[in-house]
């Protein structure tokens, strides 16, 4: 039997849909996206063979998320946990409600999600700061950074700490968001609670801004809650962590870099982080950087922090495809 852990979710998705047959599969694909029809397909005539003990897993656990997700929409959450720590165990009914709990807020403001983050920021800017951090917790991260960085300074510090600090929101006030939004989007929430926002989230935010207003919002931040800031740090990666990467990780992300990046970056680095790095590089590339370093005059703080920026941003890339890894607060266990 293979390791169903190492399965892909669309490989799942494709077992699924050669599993049903293929008429209910051809009433599946009608309610795909024609990005979503490619995709799938196109797993699914790459399939490699699953053994029937492997395709009986994911079925298994398939239906285990339907009925979750049914119990849940139809009864609420605190029923759902009840029926299934009954059904299935207090562990199982956790990892599944926590999977479904996920996998029903992206379906909530999907409208959000859909739209370009400056009819996002038109919106949102002259709500205060709380409506601004619920919002903005449907959004991808990618967008709640864009919005985050053209928010006035200090109703971004705001949004930031409510963000961080919001656990779970009462369909009242969903709905009360959505009503005031319903004039150009429309949407539904099913749940008598959604998770959203957290210290993941922001993290994921504040790790796709820029370093200018990462430090700004961190220092003022600081000054108000110095314990969640460090919280928020503990799950991000900022480019002074290079130092806490093994030799290979350091010397994979710097194959990958802009040789005048990395002479920027170090420029306005610090003494260990500069060492971290020359001690992974080739001989002949340290010694081409130091020269260049040593032309370097007048270098704005700006270009290094978006040099430094670059490079954190080809680490995260080569950790979201598996190639490096990243250790966030001290939680992985890396196995050699």
């Amino acid at each position: 039997m293979s390791d169903i852990n190492e399965i892909s979710s669309m490989q799942r998705a494709a077992i699924i849909i050669t599993a049903i047959g293929t008429d209910n599969a051809a009433d599946v694909y009608k309610h795909l996206s024609d990005d979503e029809v490619e995709k799938l397909t196109f797993e699914v005539s790459s399939l490699p063979f699953y053994d029937s003990n492997t395709v009986d897993s994911i079925l298994n656990e398939f239906y285990e998320l339907c009925l979750t997700e049914k119990v849940m929409t139809d009864g609420g959450v605190d029923y759902a946990r009840d029926v299934l720590e009954k059904a299935f165990g207090k562990e199982t009914a956790e990892r599944l409600m926590a999977k479904v709990s996920n996998r029903m807020k992206t379906k909530s403001f999907e409208f959000v999600r859909k739209s370009d983050y400056k009819n996002l920021l038109a919106i949102v800017q002259n709500e205060y700061p709380q409506t601004i951090a619920l919002i903005l917790s449907y959004a991808t991260a990618e967008q709640a950074s864009q919005v985050l960085a053209e928010l006035p300074k200090e109703k971004r510090v705001d949004v930031v700490e409510r963000m961080a600090k919001m656990d779970s929101t009462s369909p009242e006030t969903i709905r009360a968001i959505e009503s005031m939004l319903e004039r150009k989007f429309s949407a539904a929430v099913t749940m008598d609670t959604t998770e959203v926002g957290g210290i993941n989230f922001v993290a994921d935010v504040l790790n796709k801004v820029d370093r200018a207003n990462e430090k700004f919002i961190f220092d003022e931040l600081t000054a108000r809650d110095p314990v969640l800031v460090d919280e928020i740090k503990k799950k991000m990666f900022v480019f002074e962590d290079i130092v806490g990467l093994d030799s290979m990780a350091i010397q994979r992300f710097i194959r990958e870099c802009e040789t005048k990046d990395l002479a920027i970056a170090i420029k306005g680095s610090n003494n260990t982080v500069a060492a971290a790095l020359y001690a992974n590089m080739p001989q002949r590339m340290q010694e081409s950087i130091q020269q260049e370093i040593e032309y370097m005059h007048n270098i704005r703080m700006r270009d290094v922090e978006e040099a430094q920026q670059r490079i954190v941003g080809i680490i995260r890339h080569l950790e979201e495809e598996g190639e490096l890894v990243i250790s966030k607060g001290g939680d992985d266990e890396i196995i050699a």
